[in-house]
């Protein structure tokens, strides 16, 4: 009787990108990714039909992303930062995930204080989820204008997450940096 080899673990499902409906298409970050099959585009406040159980919701005040997080749906929120809040309310029953420390090359331009310390531009955020998680981030600042200076300033978090993955389960190396304290 031979043994089964141990199942590989299950794909993600498509991240899904719900774009306020006045965020303004020209300037959107994510744009791009449309015709990407690893996306799926939702306009707020329509609910797609999509099913959420397999998804966490990227955002701020969440426990950092894990490998434990590796076969969820990314589920991303794009609007300002005045926009969003109303967003989140509409999808509480999705757990957050937060990301560490990467710093944005976006210009900021909010007068009002309204971006929150250590936001990212959409297209950052689902580009730095994509490097924790280990999935294939190629392509996906291609048509960013600050994509050069995003990398700049993260090269050590993405080494740092390269490191994280490539270490065994449960040596230190790979628990380095998933404190969410």
């Amino acid at each position: 009787m031979s043994s089964l080899p141990d199942a590989a673990p299950a794909a993600p499902p498509p991240t899904i990108i719900v774009v306020h409906s006045r965020e303004n298409r020209r300037k959107c970050s994510v744009e791009p990714l449309r015709s990407d099959p690893r996306f799926l585009f939702w306009t707020w406040p329509a609910r797609g039909v999509e099913p959420l159980d397999r998804y966490v919701r990227l955002g701020i005040g969440g426990p950092l992303l894990s490998p434990a997080d590796q076969s969820a749906g990314l589920f991303v929120l794009d609007a300002n930062w005045k926009l969003a809040p109303r967003m989140e309310r509409q999808y509480a029953e999705l757990p957050v995930r937060s990301l560490p420390p990467y710093v944005t090359a976006y210009p900021r331009a909010a007068k009002d204080e309204s971006d929150p310390h250590g936001g990212l531009a959409t297209i950052e955020a689902i580009h730095a989820a994509f490097v924790e998680l280990g999935r294939d981030p190629i392509g996906l600042l291609d048509r960013y204008r600050w994509a050069d200076e995003f990398l700049a300033r993260n090269a050590a978090l993405r080494e740092a997450a390269a490191a994280r993955r490539a270490a065994p389960p449960d040596s230190p190396r790979s628990a380095q940096g998933r404190s969410s304290t």
